[in-house]
């Protein structure tokens, strides 16, 4: 199988590279910095992987690297949370997803040999956030701004039906993985001054990063998964408990909350990803017959901290 992948040195595009080499498959990283991308792939065995510069906003050359692949992985956009909401920031957060996945469904509508498949990221908070609701990949989206930017992507990813390429969209939570999210979280743990992120109260809706790429693998390889598919792990737990188990794992006290004002202090609206959350079930994801090798959050863990 030939895959071509956006978003590639990141988090979790880092990984799924090296989970296609290890199994044989041909890899196409598009990236707008080939030489780091050399870099963060040097030590990987084999010589199936290729590299092509691409400008995610502009139709250009690149394009072309599509034509002959399966499937197509599209994970590209910017961080969320890295910094404060302004009028410039939203629209970049927008655009980095929304044109991205433009020119990549132009791409394939263009291609001489189209891809088969492609697998579109998306995220939970489509569904708007919620202390209550309980949300699948039937419910109706929220209204607010993570929810403009998840229709804004998906809306675009929809297109490439036209061409007679089969869509799948992952609606992913938070990803735990060595690194990430959970990078950030540990910190204050190790200086024993780890606890709940603001109330406690709010859903924190996750998946391990390597059940997020099987589910990946799964989608590139099996035409009956179609649509829309929550990339969330079965029992989401509420913040404080995955606070009360992450000191549990990590073998320290888990009693000193960060107060949300500190957050939206650094972050302004971008705190909203931590302070607020919502109870994602994968419903659809289940009844496909995905096996989460992690579906707790406590295994999950122990396997990533060790």
């Amino acid at each position: 199988m030939k895959v071509a992948i956006t978003g590639a040195t990141g988090f979790v595009g880092s990984r799924l590279v090296e989970r296609l080499q290890a199994d044989g498959h041909t890899i196409v990283v598009l990236t707008r910095s080939p030489a780091k991308a050399e870099q963060v792939f040097s030590t990987l065995a084999g010589s199936h992987l290729e590299v092509v510069a691409y400008t995610p906003s502009e139709s250009g050359p690149w394009q072309a690297a599509l034509s002959g692949c399966d499937g197509v992985v599209n994970l590209a956009g910017e961080a969320i949370a890295e910094n404060r909401w302004t009028p410039e920031r939203k629209q970049s957060l927008i655009n980095s997803r929304k044109i991205t996945t433009q020119k990549i469904v132009e791409a394939i509508a263009n291609a001489e040999l189209k891809p088969s498949v492609l697998v579109n990221s998306s995220a939970i908070g489509f569904y708007g956030t919620s202390e209550t609701a309980t949300f699948d990949e039937a419910s109706a989206p929220g209204d607010d701004f993570l929810a403009e930017i998840c229709q804004a992507w998906e809306a675009e990813a929809s297109k490439v039906r036209e061409s007679g390429t089969r869509l799948v969209i992952l609606r992913t939570g938070i990803v735990l993985g060595n690194g990430g999210a959970l990078g950030k979280m540990i910190t204050p743990f190790k200086l024993f001054a780890g606890g709940p992120i603001g109330s406690g109260k709010q859903w924190f809706s996750w998946i391990h990063r390597e059940d997020l790429i099987s589910l990946i693998l799964r989608a590139l390889t099996r035409s009956d998964m179609e649509g829309v598919f929550n990339a969330t792990a079965p029992h989401p737990v509420r913040m404080a408990e995955m606070t009360t188990i992450l000191g549990q794992v990590m073998n320290r006290p888990s009693w000193l909350p960060v107060p949300s004002f500190a957050l939206e202090a650094m972050l302004g609206d971008g705190a909203k990803v931590v302070l607020e959350g919502q109870e994602v079930l994968p419903k659809r994801t289940v009844a496909s017959g995905f096996e989460y090798q992690y579906p707790t959050i406590k295994p999950a863990l122990e396997e990533i901290l060790g």
